[in-house]
């Protein structure tokens, strides 16, 4: 099929790959401006850019897709359909009636739940057993469209938001090869989203990333999930700000915050109810560091509280 493509980041670019593997032609590839980044904050191309250009594709980066200026590098292509993954610019009407068959969009949850930016943190967060991919026919709406295949997948005990977003897009790349396979057919058996069960994976903000230790063990394990890698759950330790990248749930009992033992690759910190036992952490400036490592620089004792 003739494509347009449009996407920014790793999830997008696992989309883009699959399909040039599948022997599309990418009439053309959107994708978000250069932005910068790193420590030099150079302006630096997304991942679906990057491949893109590796293959030779023609790359249209506009800030917004509002004017028919804008639109102007769309038109005359005649596409077959258009491929949205994680894009991150809103599709005008205009945009989403260009091609023969659609938009299509990747979406990172079994709708209708977890519409929105950040489904996959949200599905860690709320202790869902299972997440997956919709492929969607999109309209105007915020991922309100008619569903062409859902694809689920399990979330183990382990994954965090790194492992999970893997997982996902390997399933995503799978699945929008799949549908265009069979596309006439999938769109004349689409499924209208249900009413009931919508809820929506709002935007993570850093703030939300601050440890309430007097919230249960079992949320904050899944918090320090959901986090990691961004925006990652902290915390403070003697005022100075400390990154929580792994732990699990154990029995405990103390004042919330409170380091109940110090063993050789863990620490033992009592939460509102139950304990975590942290097996990976960061000090400001220093590096990620499995706990050992960790203590061997920065000793610490039983009785010294986190969040204090």
């Amino acid at each position: 099929m003739k494509i347009i493509f449009a996407g920014t980041p790793d999830f997008a670019a696992s989309a883009l790959s699959a399909l040039i593997a599948a022997g599309h032609e990418i009439a053309l590839v959107l994708t978000q401006p250069d932005r910068p980044s790193g420590r030099g904050m150079k302006l630096t191309a997304s991942p679906v850019k990057t491949v893109a250009l590796a293959h030779g594709l023609p790359v249209y980066q506009p800030e917004k897709l509002r004017t028919s200026e804008q639109q102007e590098p769309l038109q005359g292509i005649n596409a077959d359909v258009m491929v949205v993954a994680a894009y991150g610019i809103i599709l005008p009407q205009a945009v989403l009636d260009l091609p023969s068959f659609g938009c299509l969009n990747i979406h990172a949850s079994l709708l209708p739940r977890w519409r929105g930016a950040a489904p996959i943190q949200r599905a860690i967060l709320a202790g869902d057993d299972a997440t997956g991919i919709t492929i969607m026919q999109m309209d105007a709406g915020l991922d309100t469209g008619d569903m062409l295949s859902i694809h689920t997948t399990p979330i183990s005990a382990q994954d965090n938001a790194q492992t999970l977003h893997d997982k996902l897009a390997t399933q995503g790349a799978e699945a929008i090869v799949a549908a265009l396979a069979d596309l006439p057919t999938l769109q004349a058996q689409r499924q209208v989203q249900p009413a009931a069960g919508v809820t929506y994976a709002e935007k993570l903000k850093k703030e939300e990333a601050q440890i309430d230790w007097q919230q249960s063990a079992d949320t904050l394990c899944r918090m320090i999930r959901a986090f990691n890698p961004f925006p990652s759950a902290q915390t403070t330790l003697d005022g100075q700000a400390v990154k929580i990248w792994q732990a699990s749930v154990c029995a405990g009992d103390g004042v919330a915050g409170e380091i109940l033992a110090v063993e050789k690759d863990a620490l033992l910190v009592a939460c509102g109810s139950g304990a975590l036992r942290i097996s990976e952490l960061q000090k400001a400036g220093g590096k990620r560091l499995p706990t050992q490592a960790f203590l061997a620089g920065s000793p610490l004792t039983a009785g010294q509280r986190f969040g204090a």
